[in-house]
């Protein structure tokens, strides 16, 4: 166990950068957690964890070869996102962010534009809750691994995987799936209609919607139903809305 006191120590800085910004993380391949719950799931799922830093007097399960260090809590302070640490932060190493060249059928969900980390990070997770296969994010997304899109997935991370791809690579990635988006159109079909069961869903930004470049791939756009007096949906709401409607009609109707 290591003992840190000074805030120019390279591991130090090493956090506070990869914290800060985007092109580190890729550069270096890592990210940072924080919070005893989530070095849980990070370990239960295999992540490659590269080194921890916990507070003094923090109690942590057993780490056998991974470096840990020891800081004051001002300390782990001073290089956290959050205004309130939780007495750990831990580098992980990022997974592999390139699709397969063609997906295996299942469930999936695309995001197209949605530049809110909080709302990729819920969609995420609403994506492991409900029985995706996994999320795809198109050109102009909030970077999977910002700490507070980390956070907002609640361990989804460590669960679910996430690709990046651009919206010319996104069809032959599908391998013949469907693909609908949610999207107001004249042929707009209700969401509750849909045999959804297998294919993609594109959720577009709250402001934009989907992309006419996205639009143009789908075979199908669907609406929610809500009152005329609505307009739209936050993303992850609607995200929510179309996966659990995925899962239903997965189970026969009968969820």
């Amino acid at each position: 166990m290591e003992r840190i006191t000074s805030r120019q120590n390279p591991l130090i800085a090493q956090i506070r950068k990869l914290n800060t910004s985007r092109s580190y993380r890729r550069s270096c391949g890592l990210f940072v957690g924080e919070g005893p719950k989530l070095l849980d799931e990070a370990l239960r799922h295999g992540a490659e964890i590269t080194a921890v830093v916990r507070a003094e007097g923090m109690d942590l399960p057993a780490l056998p070869g991974i470096r840990q260090a020891e800081v004051p809590g001002d300390l782990l302070k001073s290089c956290s996102d959050t205004e309130h640490p939780q007495g750990v932060l831990f580098l992980c190493r990022i997974p592999e962010l390139t699709p397969p060249e063609r997906l295996p059928a299942g469930r999936y969900l695309v995001l197209d534009g949605v530049q809110d980390p909080g709302n990729v990070g819920t969609v995420w997770r609403t994506a492991d809750a409900f029985g995706a296969e996994g999320l795809l994010l198109l050109s102009g997304c909030a970077d999977p691994f910002s700490p507070k899109t980390v956070r907002a997935t609640m361990g989804a991370c460590f669960r679910l995987p996430v690709w990046e791809l651009s919206a010319q690579d996104l069809w032959e990635t599908l391998g013949g799936l469907p693909l609908y988006a949610a999207a107001l159109r004249a042929d707009s079909a209700d969401v509750r209609t849909q045999p959804l069961a297998e294919g993609a869903v594109v959720i577009g930004s709250e402001g934009r919607g989907v992309s006419a470049e996205v639009l143009s791939l789908c075979q199908k756009t669907l609406h929610i139903p809500m009152r005329a007096r609505c307009e739209s949906l936050n993303a992850a709401i609607a995200a929510a809305v179309v996966l659990w409607e995925g899962m239903r009609t997965e189970g026969g109707g009968n969820l």
